[in-house]
C-alpha cells in the first residue's frame, strides 16, 4: 500500500497548454499497458482546447469548479466523468472569468484502456518534449517541424517515445459518460457496520469501477480485491489506513493517518483496512488488470490532428 498525503507544494508545468498546473500524486509502471497516472489539476489561467482524443481511458472529478466538454456540455464540480479512450470531445473554452487562479481543481485518473495500447508515462513525455524542442516547436497543443509541418503535439511526441504513429482505438462508447453521484443511493457494505457505499458503474471489458464508500465515526472497513488495483481518494474526512498482503498476518499492526485528499493505492492481492476518526468519504477507482486478445483488433485510426475528418 501506498499513502500519499495531499500538501499544497510541488505543482508542476505539464500541461501543454501552460495554463494547467499538475499535483502528481500515484503512477503506474511505464511501457506496461496497466500503467496510469493520477494528478490534481490546478487550471492558473483561461483554458481552450480543439476538438480532440487520447488513445487512452480517463476518469475526472472536478472538486472546485466546473469543466467546459464543449458539445457534450458541462461536467459540473462533483460530478464524474469517464472519457474512454478514442472518443473525441471538446473544444473547451474555460475562461476564469471572476475565477481566482488556482480556485478551479480536478482529480484526473488518466491510464491505459482495454484496446492495451498502454499511457505514456509523464517522465516519457517530458524527455521527448525536450529532445522534439531542439529540433522544432511546440506551440499550444500543436507541433511544428522545421519544414512547417504541423503535427498535434501528443503524436509526435508518441513517435519520438515508440517510434511509431499513435493509434487511437475506434470508441466503445458514443460520449463522454456524465455521472452524478448524489443522484445514487447509499447502501450498506455488507458485513461492516456504518460502512455504506454508492457504486456508480464499470466499464468496458477492462471492468474498470467507481464507487464512494462512506464510513461512519469510529467505523472500519476492509477492502479485499485478488485481481484489481485501487485507487482512493479522500474526500471528506479523516481517518487510517492499513495494508496487509492478503494472508500475510506479520503486516503492518499500525495505520497510517489519511485526511482531505490523501491518496493511496492498494494492489491487487493486498487488503487494505480504512477507519474513520470522523466520518470519511473515500472516493475509489479499481483497475483490474487488461486483458489482450489472441488477435489484435483492427478498429483503430492512425494519428489525425484534432481538425481532420472522423475528429471533430
Amino acid at each position: 500500500m501506498k499513502i500519499v498525503p495531499f500538501d499544497d507544494d510541488g505543482w508542476a508545468n505539464d500541461h501543454p497548454l501552460g495554463t494547467v498546473k499538475f499535483k502528481h500524486l500515484l503512477s503506474g509502471e511505464p511501457d506496461s499497458p496497466n500503467n496510469f497516472m493520477y494528478i490534481l489539476g490546478r487550471q492558473d489561467a483561461d483554458f481552450a482546447m480543439p476538438t480532440h482524443r487520447h488513445n487512452f481511458d480517463q476518469i475526472r472529478l472536478p472538486i472546485r469548479g466546473d469543466m467546459n466538454l464543449g458539445r457534450t456540455g458541462m461536467l459540473h464540480e462533483n460530478e464524474i466523468g469517464y472519457f474512454p479512450e478514442g472518443l473525441a470531445y471538446g473544444p473547451q473554452d474555460d475562461p476564469l472569468g471572476h475565477t481566482p487562479p488556482g480556485e478551479r481543481k480536478q482529480l484526473v485518473l488518466q491510464f491505459g484502456g482495454a484496446s492495451g495500447y498502454g499511457f505514456m508515462s509523464i517522465e516519457q513525455r517530458r524527455k521527448a518534449r525536450e529532445e522534439l524542442t531542439a529540433i522544432g516547436t511546440f506551440s499550444g497543443p500543436f507541433y511544428y517541424w522545421p519544414d512547417g509541418k504541423k503535427d498535434w503535439a501528443l503524436s509526435a511526441i508518441w513517435r519520438q517515445v515508440f517510434g511509431s504513429k499513435i493509434r487511437y482505438p475506434k470508441p466503445r462508447y458514443r460520449s463522454v459518460v456524465l455521472i452524478d453521484p448524489q443522484s445514487y443511493h447509499w447502501l450498506p457494505v455488507a458485513g461492516a457496520s456504518g460502512v455504506e457505499h454508492k457504486y456508480m458503474g464499470a466499464f468496458s471489458e477492462r471492468g474498470v469501477w467507481i464507487e464512494w464508500v462512506r464510513l461512519r465515526a469510529g467505523a472500519q472497513w476492509t477492502s479485499v480485491e485478488s485481481r484489481a488495483r485501487r485507487i482512493f481518494t479522500v474526500l471528506d474526512g479523516n481517518g487510517e489506513a492499513q495494508g496487509n498482503t492478503q494472508g500475510n498476518t506479520q503486516g503492518n499492526t499500525q495505520g497510517n493517518a489519511i485526511d482531505y485528499l490523501s491518496a493511496v493505492q492498494v494492489e491487487a492481492g493486498e487488503a487494505a483496512t480504512f477507519s474513520a476518526a470522523r466520518e470519511m468519504t473515500l472516493y475509489l477507482v479499481g483497475l483490474p488488470p487488461v486483458d489482450l486478445p489472441p488477435v489484435e483488433s483492427d478498429r483503430y485510426d492512425e494519428d489525425a490532428l484534432p481538425d481532420e475528418p472522423g475528429v471533430n
